[in-house]
């Protein structure tokens, strides 16, 4: 049997899925899975958007441009144009969900070997799309006790290097919630143009910034247009995770004719889910206030329950839908593992992503986790509670005793 290439023996397993073979036997035990492993809302797709896909009278699914259809394209301008960036369609790349929009951007902007700066714990898929295109990621470590925050700007430029190619940050974070301010981003601008780098950023959570915080898109850095590249995608702004339909968004026009040619070698981005995603932008912002409210009376359920766990650390988080917390146990992944196989509390459990998955410093996060408080009230409530019980159950005396179970403070 021939062999797998060295590539594909080393591809990173998601963090946020690599425990959902102990999920499925849960369930086939009979236990109820709460699911915050991972940013699959609950709340349901706009039912306008879904209606217009039902109501499309196009006889045959044809491709669509490759860069997205202009009627689409054109709608997003003007989306954009409600946080002060003015663009046209032609600035936008239309992509199969955010994934594929990462994965271009890298691929036009660093050649084999050259590096990208990314603050960790960062979205964990980022370590596969670099691994595609031999790209390394140097970490620069933020830390749950100040909430994630970024570092300062001279640590960042005190990474820079002859193969430093760009900058990459998700803002609101996945996956520790945090929101970066004007400020920040006006700094890291500064950066970019300073050392002649991209600065890519995720802007996929914009709409969800909590406690006043008013959101500012990297489009808007002055002088710096060349240099930024952001990431979008309907998944959680819309709860439209299956649609696939994102974008890449920059001013630099070599970047968008490099992207462009790898648009046209995958054909087109999906046709019907274009119509769904166009439809979202027709729609009243009573919808995205709504939902933003919800995430919001959710994130302080997730953080007071948390704040009254004996031995948790956690934080407010200022955006998207997840947090992080660190746990007194010394392997957050076997603890993980161990709530799906050995524990359920009335019948359920719940599942986490263990947080070494978000790092690339080796050995960082063995004892954290990511939530995404993705579930209604009474659900969260009750992952919550399973949450309490679990860690009660698993750092006392008797659980600590089993083999292979070792809690902190054991």
């Amino acid at each position: 049997m021939p062999n797998i290439s060295k590539r594909g023996e080393s591809v990173p397993m998601s963090p946020f899925r690599k425990l959902v073979p102990f999920a499925d036997q849960a369930k086939a035990n009979g236990k109820h899975v709460y699911h915050l492993n991972i940013g699959q809302p609950d709340i349901e797709t706009p039912a306008y958007a879904l209606e217009q896909v039902r109501k499309n009278q196009e006889k045959i699914l044809a491709y669509s441009p490759a860069v997205g259809k202009l009627s689409y394209r054109q709608k997003l301008a003007a989306y954009y144009r409600s946080f002060g960036v003015a663009l046209s369609p032609e600035h936008f790349i239309v992509t199969t969900g955010a994934s594929e929009a990462i994965q271009f951007a890298l691929l036009s902007c660093l050649d084999a070997g050259e590096e990208v700066i990314v603050p960790e714990p960062f979205y964990a898929n980022y370590n596969g799309f670099a691994q595609i295109g031999d790209i390394r990621i140097k970490p620069i470590t933020c830390h749950i006790e100040d909430g994630f925050a970024l570092p300062r700007i001279e640590a960042f430029e005190a990474l820079v290097g002859p193969k430093t190619r760009g900058i990459f940050i998700t803002n609101p974070n996945n996956p520790t919630g945090s929101f970066y301010s004007k400020e920040k981003l006006l700094a890291l601008g500064e950066l970019a143009v300073k050392h002649d780098l991209f600065l890519f950023v995720d802007e996929v959570y914009r709409e969800f910034c909590y406690d006043g915080q008013d959101f500012f898109s990297a489009l808007r850095l002055r002088g710096a247009e060349n240099n930024v590249v952001v990431i979008d995608s309907i998944s959680k702004r819309y709860s439209a995770c299956g649609a696939r339909i994102g974008a890449m968004v920059t001013q630099n026009e070599a970047v968008l004719e490099a992207a462009t040619r790898y648009a046209k070698l995958r054909l087109s981005p999906p046709g019907l889910a274009q119509v769904l995603a166009e439809a979202t932008l027709d729609m009243e912002s009573a919808y995205m206030a709504e939902v933003k409210a919800e995430y919001d009376r959710r994130r302080q359920v997730v953080y007071q329950r948390l704040q009254a766990m004996p031995g948790v650390t956690s934080y407010l988080p200022g955006g998207a839908f997840y947090c992080f917390a660190k746990f007194p146990v010394d392997c957050s992944e076997r603890f993980c593992r161990w709530l799906l196989e050995e524990f359920d509390y009335r019948g359920a459990t719940v599942m986490l992503s263990p947080g070494a998955g978000f790092y690339a410093t080796p050995g960082l996060g063995k004892d954290e986790v990511r939530m995404a408080y993705v579930l209604n009230g009474t659900d969260l409530e009750a992952a919550m509670d399973c949450l309490e019980k679990g860690l009660e159950e698993y750092c006392s005396p008797r659980v600590a005793a089993i083999p292979g179970v070792r809690p902190n403070n054991s």
